[in-house]
């Protein structure tokens, strides 16, 4: 009984597979052929059916701003950079795509230090990260046996010498994935997807707006009170905002 479930299990997995593929072709073909709306309808239908990847999130984020849709198209676009933060073409394309915001909202100052930290820290994720602990692990688990068997002074000292090196690179991998992994874990970014909307200085209609946002525009939220979101801008500068007029990034 366990193995005829297993194998209906696998069965099923492989038609979702081909038809999440087949989805995917067409998105494509349709387009090449400039229908962009029957696109995003494929690519939002593998969506639902499971599926997330880079490359579906940047195609999405593509198909969108062919059709001038700025925030989804962001919003996409944010997420695929979440699996892949190095691609150059998700961060291209995400920078055309944020020129066509209204908002020019100046980042706080940072220190040459800070930017050396933060483009290290944010070069992989923290799953890459700790692949690649893994990685030099092997490496120094290699050295360190050819240290044991290698009969010939040179080739132990080099041998002893690179598994320390490969040891300190595993340690140095595994903290940048902690540091990346506390930072995504504290963070809760989103888009406002909202033509223009006032922030508040109280989670309620009553409160005074302090700043308007307009749709594109990436927060970070804060907290949640009922219907209502603290957000925070790059400058520093907090609000309320209602819930339905942003959509978080980590909702996969």
């Amino acid at each position: 009984m366990v193995r005829v479930l297993t194998i209906l299990a696998f069965l099923v997995s492989t038609l979702g597979f081909s038809q999440n593929e087949q989805l995917f072709d067409e998105a494509t073909a349709f387009y090449n052929q400039g229908e962009y709306i029957k696109a995003a309808d494929n690519y939002l239908k593998i969506l639902e059916n499971g599926e997330h990847s880079a490359e579906l999130y940047f195609n999405l984020g593509n198909t969108y701003y062919k059709l001038n849709k700025i925030a989804p198209s962001i919003y996409y676009y944010e997420k695929a950079l979440l699996l892949k933060p190095n691609d150059q073409d998700i961060r291209n394309n995400l920078a055309y795509a944020q020129n066509m915001t209204l908002d020019a909202i100046e980042p706080l100052p940072q220190t040459a230090i800070s930017k050396m930290y933060n483009r290290l820290t944010t070069y992989l994720s923290f799953d890459q990260w700790a692949y690649v602990a893994i990685g030099f692990m092997m490496l120094f688990v290699c050295c360190y046996i050819a240290f044991y068997y290698f009969k010939f002074s040179t080739q132990k000292r080099i041998a002893f010498i690179s598994s320390l090196i490969f040891l300190l690179l595993t340690v140095l991998a595994v903290v940048l994935a902690y540091i990346q992994f506390s930072k995504f874990e504290s963070e809760q970014p989103a888009i406002v997807f909202t033509e223009e909307v006032g922030i508040k200085s109280e989670p309620n209609n009553r409160s005074q707006a302090i700043f308007t946002l307009h749709a594109g525009t990436k927060v970070n939220v804060l907290e949640q009170l009922n219907d209502w979101k603290k957000i925070e801008i790059s400058d520093g500068t907090t609000g309320w905002i209602p819930s339905e007029d942003i959509k978080v990034l980590k909702d996969f």
